[in-house]
């Protein structure tokens, strides 16, 4: 939710954090795929064949086998609402780890043969779009959880450039109030932030 204050070209977004855990199975359940197949997105984070999350998260491949000679192609948009394919090379026997954050997932397909059952999840990682524009930072409002953590605000993508680094506390009645000095921190191409998830409840970030 994006707002503007009166009399004042700074915008507030306010951002309610992803409370969904790491689920290793959550976009596809174990099973056989054969050579060149799709998984069957029908997972617990999954409705309709597809799976729509409420920010970015990476994609995570199970391999029961070893699938370290082939790879899983990831389909779906990333957390600007844009078009996203991703390659993940397969793991032997363990767990093959995205390096993007997709916001949704409607494919998952193997590239070659997997050698036993496979999952598809996401880890907990979490990531979302302040401001797809440049922009500079002046402030922000947080409210904290029972967990603490780093929210890393980026340039350009959520893995893109870290310009500032905001940590929280581990008290869910903990609040920081931060504001920026000067003209604040200039983001060129984008203000995008990357979290653990449940490291805070809310958090609203004035830009201008």
């Amino acid at each position: 939710m994006t707002g503007r204050m009166t009399g004042s070209d700074v915008s507030a977004v306010f951002i309610t954090a992803d409370t969904t855990a790491l689920d290793a199975d959550g976009i596809s359940v174990a099973a056989s795929v054969g050579n060149n197949a799709a998984l069957v997105i029908g997972g617990a984070l999954a409705s309709g064949g597809a799976v729509a999350l409420s920010h970015g998260r990476i994609v995570t491949i199970l391999s029961a086998g070893d699938d370290s000679g082939i790879s899983f192609t990831v389909t779906g948009t990333d957390v600007n609402g844009d078009a996203q394919t991703e390659s993940i090379t397969g793991a032997n026997a363990g767990t093959a780890t995205g390096a993007v954050y997709f916001k949704t997932i409607s494919g998952i397909s193997a590239v070659g043969n997997p050698a036993g059952n496979v999952s598809a999840g996401v880890n907990a990682s979490a990531a979302d779009v302040i401001y797809e524009g440049r922009s500079r930072l002046k402030g922000i409002y947080l409210t904290s959880t029972a967990t603490a953590g780093t929210t890393d605000f980026l340039e350009n993508s959520p893995t893109g450039t870290s310009l500032m680094k905001l940590s929280s506390v581990a008290s869910a009645t903990a609040t920081r109030d931060v504001v920026i000095p000067a003209d604040g921190v200039l983001f060129i191409d984008g203000i995008y932030i990357q979290y653990t998830v449940s490291t805070f409840l809310t958090m609203t970030v004035f830009h201008a």
